[in-house]
């Protein structure tokens, strides 16, 4: 059985040196771990569990003769009988990380990608697990910014579809933070507007008023407003091979093995929530200091109960 084994620059594992051609066994002389010889039948997998920040690292070819035992969900073995067969350069490790076809990046395990660590296909970008990307992170479609989970956005972080402005959870805008539809300025609620902060539609302009938790307040007023850090959360976030539940890593095995991890899509509330359990004190404290705060209103949008 064939299986791929990584070393420091001097081929030590632990401590001890190994040679080229040479057969070992697990007999207790060896101080390795407990159980044996660890190894990955998936050369992609390597990097999953040994460290490459050093240069030096070295991978190599192993043949497995002795009894195997799976650990962590089948992509690491252990055994108590190894064969060094050769060392393989970093051309040979890239090369066989791309499981896909006719790609110029590393560890691809879609098609035709130029970037690094792509499980979707024709991108150009990094980390992607949809297909079409040019920029990095995304899990949607034909997306040219970054971390989107929407398709065909040309700005980052957005939720939403064809938004050329960043943080959108609403379609085809071309501002900002907009969770409306075909808007160019930014923070709209409603659509079609070239203004700001507008939940109606057509509006051009900057509303005189605002209304938080459903009432009525001036702009002036509005603009003193120091907003929580919480509020500002992501609906995506990047899962790692060590962190994804049992489940998750039979769902999202390919792009696991290619990427490391997956990018994964978070419900509203769910991510409303999340971003509130790791605010401090002080920041939770400051929803409540908002003009007309609403504890049944925050409620209802967040899920999140203030006391």
């Amino acid at each position: 059985m064939k299986a791929y084994k990584a070393f420091d620059k001097d081929l030590k594992c632990r401590g001890f040196q190994f040679e080229i051609g040479k057969e070992y066994k697990h007999e207790g002389e060896i101080k390795l771990c407990e159980s044996g010889f660890h190894a990955c039948e998936n050369i992609s997998n390597v990097f999953n569990f040994y460290e490459f920040r050093d240069v030096g690292t070295r991978v190599c070819e192993i043949e497995v003769l002795g009894n195997v035992k799976n650990e962590t969900d089948n992509i690491k073995l252990v055994t108590d009988h190894i064969k060094i067969i050769r060392e393989l350069s970093c051309d040979e490790v890239l090369k066989l990380c791309n499981s896909g076809n006719s790609n110029s990046g590393n560890r691809n395990s879609g098609n035709r990608n130029s970037g690094d660590r792509n499980s979707g296909n024709r991108n150009s970008g990094d980390w992607n697990s949809g297909d079409r990307n040019s920029g990095d992170r995304n899990s949607g479609y034909s997306n040219s910014g970054d971390w989107n989970s929407g398709n065909w956005n040309s700005g980052d972080r957005n939720s939403g579809n064809c938004n050329s402005g960043d943080w959108n959870s609403g379609n085809r805008n071309s501002g900002n933070s907009n969770s409306g539809n075909r808007n160019s300025g930014d923070r709209n609620s409603g659509n079609w507007n070239s203004g700001n902060w507008n939940s109606g539609v057509f509006n051009t302009n900057i509303p005189d008023k605002v209304r938080v938790f459903n009432k009525w307040i001036d702009r002036a007023e509005y603009e003193k407003i120091d907003f929580p850090d919480f509020l500002y959360f992501n609906l995506t976030t990047w899962i790692t091979h060590d962190t994804a539940s049992h489940e998750e890593r039979k769902k999202y095995k390919n792009e696991i093995e290619a990427c490391g991890g997956f990018l994964k899509t978070i419900g509203y509330k769910e991510a409303f929530k999340l971003s509130w359990d790791k605010a401090d004190k002080s920041d939770r404290d400051k929803i409540k200091l908002i003009p007309g705060f609403d504890k049944d209103l925050f409620f209802e949008i967040s899920g999140i109960e203030v006391e």
